[in-house]
């Protein structure tokens, strides 16, 4: 138990410190996991794959993320993930800009959730007019897809809503939840992550359309083979019972290829998250 914490609270720090562990002797694979959750939640969720992508390449797997998108995307356009987990407008940015090959996606397409507390006098989205919403990021595929949404039905962001930052879409939520703000945008994965009781706290006022889900790329430097090979084991792992235990917590629905042109359809948010990131260097 006490070595079991020890692993933990070490995978925690490098989660919000962001430090990268110092190499080894068998030069570990760095796993860049979008910071859609906390650091707990990603800790919880994804180190069983890494444990299995250990086991199927014979190589340690690092679990790595960041303290915020803006970091996240950064760290991706340096190159310090190998393995790299994120939302498909920014996988988008990752090809163009660095080269970052997609291997597959989860099969279950992700939506923006617009969400209110159970007992919210709120019914429909056109009252919130004036109100406060809490987002993850305002780069977050959720968001942006829940304010097209928004702006289809006239509401202007910063003149008939507002919103406010809170890091993570679980961070949003207690924002609801305790009555700090009206509302929140989270999507539904992280949505299917929250603990039953938070759910029950919840009430969802609209949704997006449905949206392709996070995909899996690999960094240029790694070969052919070696990309092949990290397929292959994800693959494996989602046969396995650790596996469909954490698609089905999740709500990913298994994986699939990423087909040709299914990245191109994302530019658009893409280039509106990479104006979005350079107004806030």
């Amino acid at each position: 138990m006490k070595r079991q914490r020890a692993f933990l609270l070490g995978f925690l720090l490098l989660l919000i410190t962001g430090m990268r562990p110092a190499a080894s002797a068998d030069n570990p694979l760095v796993f860049g996991v979008f910071p859609s959750m906390t650091a707990m939640q990603t800790i919880a969720a994804y180190r069983p794959m890494a444990s299995a992508l250990e086991k199927h390449l014979q190589r340690s797997v690092v679990v790595y993320s960041a303290r915020d998108f803006k970091t996240f995307v950064a760290r991706s356009r340096q190159g310090e993930y190998d393995i790299l987990l994120t939302a498909p407008h920014l996988a988008w940015l990752a090809r163009q800009d660095n080269g970052y090959r997609p291997l597959l996606k989860y099969t279950q397409p992700v939506r923006g959730l617009l969400v209110v507390k159970s007992d919210s006098p709120f019914d429909e989205p056109d009252a919130l007019r004036g109100r406060t919403i809490a987002m993850a990021d305002p780069i977050a595929l959720a968001v942006l897809a829940i304010q097209a949404e928004l702006t289809a039905h006239g509401h202007k962001h910063g003149i008939d809503y507002r919103t406010t930052n809170s890091g993570t879409h679980t961070n949003a939520v207690i924002q609801v939840i305790n009555g700090r703000v009206d509302a929140a945008v989270l999507g539904l994965h992280p949505y299917n992550l929250l603990p039953p009781e938070m759910r029950q706290q919840l009430r969802v006022l609209a949704e997006s359309p449905p949206l392709s889900s996070l995909m899996y790329l690999t960094h240029p430097r790694l070969r052919d083979a070696e990309a092949q090979a990290i397929r292959n084991a994800l693959l494996s792992f989602a046969t396995t019972p650790e596996g469909q235990a954490f698609m089905q917590r999740g709500g990913y629905g298994g994986f699939a290829d990423v087909e040709g042109n299914e990245l191109r359809a994302f530019r658009p948010y893409a280039l509106q998250a990479q104006e979005l990131l350079r107004d806030i260097r």
